[in-house]
């Protein structure tokens, strides 16, 4: 939508400036998983647009100012304190505490840009359910990246494309965006680094239409990954085959009823997410 186009009321009351171009009336959501990310937060909110409607930053238990920063450098800030552990479980805590239209998932370390959001956002306007950001897409890169992952990834993204008819160009990037209607379709109910190739195998398979945006990762500016290439890709791997030849599975989203948004039933859901569909 051409901002310069709409009635004064309108773009007042309906739609929400993203450039001087581009308005939207839909509302976004960005979660961000953290654990002793405190030093690294102040980069990562610099770089996110003030035109998002929440931010939602999940705390696995983190030991350093992590909360106390993201408050500061965010009034109004969603913290969800989170009871599990694993990258995936963070994400569905985060998930059930979104009210946004659009769910944005990108990474509390410095890696993910946020003045990315924006190609995200827009290609979901445009008609997309699902947007990846690749680094290997043209256009999209990665200084972090070592030569192993990149080995590991190819081989993983590979297979996938071969078994469920996919193009992906990257398959285990945390930076993603989709309609939080379609959270029923991706059905996450896995709890580790996995998540990200399990939510692009159920987009495919739900048949939504997937678009994949270049996407720059940066090195994480302070502290260690969590990741650990060979254990998690052997769960990756594990989640790749169950989609395929596995039965279909349920999953169960376990969130204290306090954190869930108004309106929702304050109980742990199997099977749906409470609005999705």
């Amino acid at each position: 939508m051409v901002a310069a186009n709409l009635p004064s009321y309108q773009a007042a009351n309906i739609f929400r400036l993203v450039t001087v171009d581009f308005a939207i009336a839909s509302s976004v959501s960005v979660v961000i998983p953290v654990r002793n990310e405190a030093r690294n937060l102040p980069k990562v909110f610099e770089t996110i647009p003030d035109w998002i409607s929440e931010v939602v930053l999940v705390d696995g238990q983190s030991v350093d100012d992590t909360v106390a920063v993201a408050c500061r450098l965010w009034p109004g800030i969603k913290i969800i304190k989170q009871s599990g552990t694993g990258k995936g479980d963070a994400l569905l805590a985060g998930f059930a505490a979104c009210s946004g239209d659009i769910i944005v998932t990108m990474d509390g370390d410095g890696s993910t840009d946020g003045n990315e959001i924006i190609h995200f956002v827009g290609a979901l306007i445009a008609g997309a359910d699902f947007v990846k950001g690749s680094r290997f897409a043209s256009g999209g890169a990665s200084d972090d990246i070592t030569v192993g992952r990149r080995w590991g990834n190819s081989l993983l993204r590979s297979l996938v494309n071969w078994m469920f008819g996919t193009r992906y160009s990257d398959l285990c990037y945390g930076y993603n965006a989709f309609w939080s209607r379609h959270l029923g379709a991706l059905a996450i109910d896995c709890s580790g680094f996995e998540v990200e190739a399990l939510m692009s195998i159920r987009a495919a398979k739900a048949k939504l239409r997937i678009h994949e945006v270049p996407s720059h990762e940066l090195n994480r500016l302070y502290g260690s990954s969590n990741l650990r290439a060979i254990s998690d890709g052997w769960r990756i791997l594990k989640v790749i085959l169950q989609e395929k030849f596995g039965s279909k599975r349920q999953y169960k989203l376990e969130v204290p009823p306090e954190l869930w948004p108004e309106g929702a039933p304050a109980t742990a859901v199997s099977g749906q997410l409470p609005g999705a569909g």
